[in-house]
Order: structure tokens, then C-alpha cells, then sequence
């Protein structure tokens, strides 16, 4: 599994919900995309290991 995809993911359900600053899903979601997008070496770690522990084996990339 690619951080990317999973980001891409994140960035999907954002522009899904239209930005609106008034609602915490979207608030959430954005600054959670923000901050991932900013330290995508330490969430590819993080995926890594993950997928290690089966994780994402049933999901197709």
C-alpha cells in the first residue's frame, strides 16, 4: 500500500464534502489530509508496518 493512495483517499472525501469551515467532518478530514500531506515519509513508515500486520490485504490498489 502507497501513503499516496491513501492520502488521495482523504483528498477525495474532502473535496466530496465542499469546504465548508463550519463543519467538523470537513475540518477533520482537511487538516487531517493537511497534516499527513506534510509528513508523508513518517506515514509511509506507518503504512508499512501496517500492511506488515495485514492491514490492507483486502484492499485492491
Amino acid at each position: 500500500m502507497k501513503a499516496e493512495t491513501l492520502l488521495a483517499e482523504l483528498n477525495r472525501m474532502r473535496k466530496d464534502l465542499g469546504e465548508d469551515k463550519g463543519d467538523l467532518e470537513w475540518l477533520a478530514i482537511h487538516h487531517a489530509f493537511c497534516f499527513i500531506s506534510y509528513k508523508m515519509s513518517d506515514f509511509q513508515k506507518y503504512v508499512d508496518q501496517e500492511a506488515a500486520k495485514g492491514a490492507f490485504s483486502e484492499v485492491e490498489e
